[in-house]
């Protein structure tokens, strides 16, 4: 071969590779190699850090290396779940056919048993941490719905029922190594979030119940069992009832409990995730909570840990998202400089590091809130407790709806922030896993409430409470440890708030009262997340002298 043809095989031949980049990504450790969620961790688990830390070092190469290539798998959209509604003989299954890739990752997720009474809460949090920077992954919300079931049933047990202790064992110790699914079933197509305009009717049948009607979002539809809201015949009230997916001796024959699924919906995210819309005819439901207690029942322990564990999600969301858009603006070299080394984009990665420290700061925060207090679910406002422990209740109350609807809508700015850090390549599905979390993240800021309900209820209780907690104390108690100017200049925002028409009649005083509201809910909450990351890093600071 002459030189001439040599050249011309060569010429504009491109060998640019991405090996380095993708190297330092896959060898990543989420836990090991963040220090600063080592730092959070030893910051607030005190003397249960050695243990803890031991076991999630154990812990995360399997969430970080084996599972996040199961993940990838599970999120191609050519194995997305679909149903299968009869078999080859035209029996009615309702088959809700997924990869097995899902199956081998939730058996083993599952099996970790994340909620048994054998793993101390604050491990079970750390390891929930890392396992949400997969995203979705067809688990995430499997997880946070069964943590609320086992919640209920933990709450009120009744002896009466024998078969609510055994889904209970069955969630959450397991029976013969095998954990089973919770789900959650309450919005019906009238509705949505309104559950008291639920239609779903309950049935007496002895001392159980049979359920009748619609239920219209039903996510982690191929779960074993589900908590069900519904109406009992002649009553106004909305009761809560545990709903086994299959009758003993059914599963194997995909004989379903009395219930049809319709279909599964087409989301814009979490779309490994199996919801559904489901038709009851007579499904055996197991009653469970006080009888027309329902809502006060599922906002207060259902919904409340499932709002709780999307500021844990966030807190994940962010954390990989910063983690990841670093490294790449470390490796890409554009117009002679590296990404980072641009003023625009290294404020862009301040901003997006930031953002995750103070999510997971405030997320460890209010967790710590929550396992101090002796019973932290369902309290409601009004209770017998002293008023300080009163107290304690409305600031976790409050912060945990704050932190659902701020985590979220900020962690959708957060994803697409690092998504820019990889220009064209920020959208590109198989090259991060950057534009399948930001739409999971989009997803979470509507589920379990959106963000125009709860911001109405954070508004409507401090208003109810008014009487026996002042606004300039909330506001205080929930910012201790923020300069004086700060709790000053809040406690006169949120004193003129209450006065201005947030929730009147729609006019232009009252659509700016409603935006100057949803302004300083966000404010407020950051206010919060700065105290806890500055707790972190004043400790660390401390620790390193």
């Amino acid at each position: 071969m002459n030189l001439a043809s040599q050249e011309t095989e060569t010429r504009g031949e491109n060998s640019y590779t991405f090996d380095e980049f993708i190297t330092k990504r896959e060898q990543m450790d989420w836990y090991r190699d963040d220090s600063f969620l080592q730092n959070a961790t030893k910051y607030f688990l005190g003397s249960e850090f050695e243990q803890v830390h031991e076991n999630v070092l154990s812990f995360s190469p399997t969430v970080s290396f084996k599972w996040n290539k199961l993940a990838e798998r599970i999120a191609r959209p050519e194995v997305r779940p679909y149903m299968l509604h009869y078999d080859a003989y035209n029996h009615r299954i309702d088959r809700i056919v997924r990869p097995m890739e899902v199956h081998q990752l939730e058996q083993e997720v599952f099996g970790e048993g994340l909620f048994s009474s054998k793993m101390a809460p604050w491990e079970s949090f750390v390891k929930r941490m890392l396992t949400h920077q997969l995203g979705e992954a067809g688990v995430a919300c499997p997880l946070t719905c069964t943590h609320g079931l086992i919640g209920i049933i933990d709450q009120f047990p009744n002896e009466e029922i024998p078969e609510l202790q055994e889904i209970l064992e069955h969630t959450k110790e397991g029976l013969n190594g095998v954990f089973a699914i919770g789900a959650q079933f309450m919005s019906e197509i009238q509705g949505g979030s309104d559950l008291p305009a639920n239609l779903l009717e309950a049935v007496p049948d002895g001392k159980n119940y049979r359920l009748y009607g619609n239920k219209f979002f039903c996510s982690v539809a191929h779960a074993d069992y589900s908590v069900v809201t519904a109406k009992i015949t002649g009553s106004n009230k909305v009761s809560t009832f545990i709903v086994p997916s299959w009758l003993p001796g059914n599963k194997e024959k995909e004989k379903r409990n009395g219930y049809e699924i319709n279909r599964i919906k087409w989301k814009l995210g979490t779309a490994e995730l199996p919801t559904g819309e489901i038709n009851y005819k007579g499904a055996l439901a197991y009653p469970v909570g006080p009888k027309d207690k329902g809502i006060a029942v599922a906002a207060g322990i259902v919904l409340t840990l499932s709002r709780l564990e999307i500021g844990i999600a966030c807190a994940g969301f962010m954390l990989r998202a910063s983690r990841e858009a670093n490294l790449y603006s470390d490796f890409r070299t554009v117009f002679g400089k590296k990404v980072k080394d641009f003023p625009l984009a290294a404020s862009k990665l301040n901003f997006i590091e930031n953002a995750a420290q103070r999510t997971t700061a405030g997320a460890f925060k209010i967790y710590d809130a929550f396992l101090k207090l002796e019973r932290p679910l369902n309290p409601g406002l009004d209770s017998d407790y002293p008023i300080e422990i009163r107290k304690q209740l409305f600031h976790l109350r409050e912060l945990v709806l704050l932190q659902k609807i701020c985590t979220t809508n900020e962690g959708v700015r957060v994803l697409n922030e690092a998504m820019s850090i990889f220009a064209g390549h920020g959208v590109m599905e198989e090259f991060s896993s950057l534009p399948r979390i930001f739409r999971d993240v989009v997803v979470n800021e509507q589920w379990e409430g959106p963000r125009n309900l709860l911001l109405t209820q954070i508004y409507r209780d401090i208003q109810r409470v008014s009487d026996w907690y002042s606004p300039s104390e909330f506001v205080a108690g929930v910012l201790k440890g923020a300069a004086t100017e700060t709790i000053k200049d809040f406690s006169l925002q949120l004193e003129d708030l209450l006065q201005r028409p947030v929730l009147g009649e729609v006019n232009e005083s009252s659509m700016e009262a409603a935006t100057n509201w949803d302004s300083f809910c966000g404010s407020f909450f950051k206010a919060y997340q700065d105290v806890a990351l500055k707790e972190i890093e004043s400790k660390s600071k401390a620790n390193l002298l």
